[in-house]
Formats: structure tokens, sequence, C-alpha cells
């Protein structure tokens, strides 16, 4: 059975998923079998996995850090919001509900059973397994139902490494708080500390470093200074696309939708040298100089409609396409470039029927059956293959479908409008195929180098394993193991 190691944060969006992401691929450097966990995470940028379920983004990310491929058991339960106060639950890869807030909080109790499961199994095929917490343990109001953090980690009795985040101000109060407000036996599984994302001289913080070991009794294992190419790797907050622009090249733009999801899409686009990868947020006007305007994927189509069309975008993307402007639709985005979208059985909110932005001749209805697959398709244009994913409700049809995006197994997949200036299609991940994003974009005119997007990935990760190895004790953080 193999050992393992649970990585907590201060908060949320800490740094938590790069330091497991970094200490796997350090740990597989040391011959070790490693696999990521995540027992219950939030959010809408899924990734498919190879037992044709779902799972969060940040863990496919720490698996392919760690060498193995995506498996349900790394993130057993996942909620994917549809509004402010519910979401899809999604346990061991699969829906089993869409649940309220208050609703998921008399849920979770039963979700422990599958949780422990799924972490077994990981258990019985590694050397280590790296678990990443969610939030904060310092939520003690949410205690008594936890399933992802300390009520975790006493049930699995894994020890925990607290990480702050400097960056944001506050890391002493963090830590210390924590130790104050969290119960005796849930402070004890906690073996230690590192605090991330430190700019500067870290000799300055020594003090401050003593203070805490000092008042909560923890180990240090570190200051991690900030990463910088932490914008190289696959975020899960569609906020870290806006991090790279580049100004004065060619913009490609894309809607910053409420309930955006599977953003990663754009990832490949943002590190291509010509392109300025441009996020229209709300309130802004998409860019007049825009060669092409991306409407990305969405866990609420109908919702999302109503919120672009709030913005005014479907003003603007009308005129950017009278302009001469291109426009891609990327799963719900291509439900809405359609004539309508329709969901008589209420399944991502209230039942009806929408107006589309009627830019393809296609509508969609809404399903109650999720296509969840990996596929192989080739672009019609330009014949190149495409690696992607499925992973979406609705059946879309109409005449632009006779002009299909790609083939996918001798079918024809997505639409293209008749003047061949408005796409849509359900294959997620599209960009990261490099021959078809570089004859993608040669056809918008915008340059391209020959760069292979996996290969930077993969470069960003052996840095990040690079730079935890130089300021952290990781030969002390892997013994804590067990």
């Amino acid at each position: 059975m193999a050992r393992a190691l649970m990585i907590q944060g201060a908060g949320s969006d800490v740094g938590k998923s790069l330091i497991v992401a970094g200490l796997a691929r350090a740990a597989r450097r040391r011959g070790l079998r490693v696999l990521p966990f995540k027992p219950q995470n939030m959010s809408n940028n899924a990734a498919v996995t190879v037992d044709g379920g779902e799972i969060g983004r940040a863990q496919a990310l720490q698996a392919l850090a760690a060498g193995v491929e995506p498996h349900t058991d790394m993130n057993p339960v996942l909620l994917k919001p549809e509004t402010d106060v519910g979401a899809q639950v999604i346990v061991q890869g699969k829906r089993i509900a869409t649940a309220r807030a208050r609703e998921y909080a008399s849920l979770k109790p039963s979700l422990m059973g599958a949780v422990l499961e799924s972490f077994g199994r990981l258990k019985e095929r590694a050397d280590l397994v790296l678990v990443e917490g969610a939030g904060s343990p310092a939520e003690v109001n949410l205690r008594k139902s936890d399933i992802a953090n300390m009520g975790f980690a006493r049930k699995a009795d894994v020890p925990v490494v607290l990480i702050g985040d400097i960056d944001r101000g506050g890391v002493i109060a963090q830590l210390v708080g924590i130790k104050t407000v969290i119960d005796a036996e849930d402070a004890a599984m906690i073996q230690g500390f590192v605090i991330n994302k430190f700019r500067g001289d870290p000799t300055l913080f020594d003090d401050g470093y003593r203070l805490i070991e000092a008042r909560t009794s923890w180990r240090g294992f570190g200051v991690l200074p900030y990463f910088t190419r932490a914008t190289e790797l696959p975020a899960e907050d569609a906020l870290g696309l806006g991090e790279a622009r580049k100004p004065g090249q060619c913009k490609i733009a894309f809607l910053a939708l409420s309930r955006i999801a599977n953003f990663d899409d754009l990832d490949p686009l943002k590190l291509e040298p010509g392109v300025d990868l441009v996020m229209v947020r709300p309130g802004e006007a998409v860019p007049g100089d825009a060669r092409l305007v991306i409407i990305p994927g969405s866990k609420s189509t109908r919702g999302d409609l109503a919120f672009l069309r709030a913005q005014g975008w479907d003003i603007d993307l009308l005129a950017h396409h009278r302009r001469g402007g291109h426009v891609l639709g990327v799963c719900g985005g291509y439900q809405m470039l359609g004539g309508s979208v329709a969901d008589p059985e209420g399944i991502e909110g209230p039942a009806g029927q929408t107006a589309g932005l009627a830019l393809l001749d296609v509508t969609t209805v809404m399903t109650g059956e999720k296509t969840l697959a990996l596929v192989t398709a080739q672009h019609v244009a330009t014949r190149q293959p495409i690696a992607a994913y499925e992973i979406h409700i609705g059946r879309t049809d109409g005449p632009d479908r006779a002009r299909p995006f790609a083939m996918l197994d001798g079918a024809p997949e997505g639409a293209i409008s008749r003047d061949g200036r408005v796409y849509g299609s359900y294959l997620h991940g599209l960009f990261a195929s490099d021959d078809f994003r570089s004859s993608f974009l040669r056809q918008l005119d915008i340059p391209v180098t020959d760069q292979q997007y996996r290969g930077r990935v993969e470069s960003a990760l052996d840095a990040l394993a690079d730079h935890i190895e130089a300021h952290l004790d990781v030969e002390g953080l892997l013994a804590l193991a067990r």
C-alpha cells in the first residue's frame, strides 16, 4: 500500500494544485509511482478520463506531472456550478444529481464512502498518493460534514502540510489563525507549512517564518518564490488566461461567460507568440480589431445566452461578423450560435426555449444523456488531425451541419456557416493539436511558430519541479507521508 501526504491551503487559490503537481514530478524523478488525489473539487474546468468519466482539470495536470493517465478515482467528487446556489454533483466520474448548496451539505456525509473507496484503489496502485485539499480547514462551520480537508485527513489518517499565500498579505494570521480555530485533533494532523508566492528577498521574512513556527509548533518546509512560468500551465481559474497578453499581435478575443467551462481550450492560443488573447469581461465591448471571437463552453447554455445579451455582446458579435470577422463556438458556445436552444426537461435550469444568436443555421435540444469521450477527429478544411474530448449534453442539428467542422469516425461533427466565417464544434481541447492549431491560425492570417504545446507544458512542469527542489525541503516533505 502506498504512503500518502495531503497538501491543504490556508485559503482558496494559494497554489495547492501547482505544488502537488511539482511534488508529483519531483517524486516521479525519484523512481516513485505517484498518483494525485483530490477528494472534492469545485470546477467547471473538467477533463475526460480513460475510464469514461470526468474529473477536475487540475487533477489531469497532476496526472501528467506524475506520468500517468487521468482516472476518475483521482477526483471522486466534482461539483460543477450551474447557478449561484446550485451545482451538478459528479461522483466517481458520473453525474448523480443537481443540488442546491444546502441540499449538498446534507448529501456530503454519504459521499465519504465513495471518497475512501477511490482513495483505497489509488493506494493499491502507487508508491505515493499526493492529496490536495479544497478551500481551507479554517472553514470550521463546514467541519461536521467535511470530506475535502480535515474530515478526509482524519478518516484516512493522512498527514497534512498547509500552504500559505504571502502574495495576498496576512500569511502569518492565516496560518496562526488556523491553529487557533480548528480543534486539537485536527491540528495534530498538520505536520508543517510552506510559504508560497514570495516576491523579493525571502530573508526579509525570516522573523515571520520563525514566529509561525513558534506560535503553531509546526515545522516550516521553506519559502517558495513566485513561479513565473505558472502561466504556461493550464489553470482552474479563467482569469489566468488574461495574465500573459502580448499587445500589438493579432487579436483573438473570448467571452468571459458567467458559467464558463473547459476554458483550458484556450491555453495553447495564449502561448502562441503571434496571438494577443483578449478576455472580454462583463461590461466590456468585444474589440473591433479582433480577427477571431471565441464563445467558449458553458455549464448553463441558456443562462449564459441571457448573460451574453445583458453585456451587449450579441450586438458586438453581429457587428464583428458584418466587418468580415470570424466566430468560433465550442460546445455551449456552439449551441449559442444556432437559432435556438431548447431545454424541455429543465436539465440545466428552468424548462423552456431561448433564441440563439442565429449565426449558424442549427438548433439544439438538451437531453438527459451526457456525452463523455476521448476522440480523434479530422478538421475538414485543413485535413489535420484533432485529438480532443467531448463533454456535453444536447443534440445539435440543422442545414449548416451539411458543412461540418470536422469528421469524427466517418460522421460529420460541428457546423460551418454558408459564408465560411462562423464555426461550431463540440471538440474540446482542439487547439492542443499542434498541426491543426497552426493550420487554423494561418487561415486567419495569424503568424504561427512550430512550437509543441504538450512539450511546452512538460517543460514548465520540469521547471516547476526544479523550482520546488531549489527552495523547499522536498526530502523532508516526502518523509512525512505515511
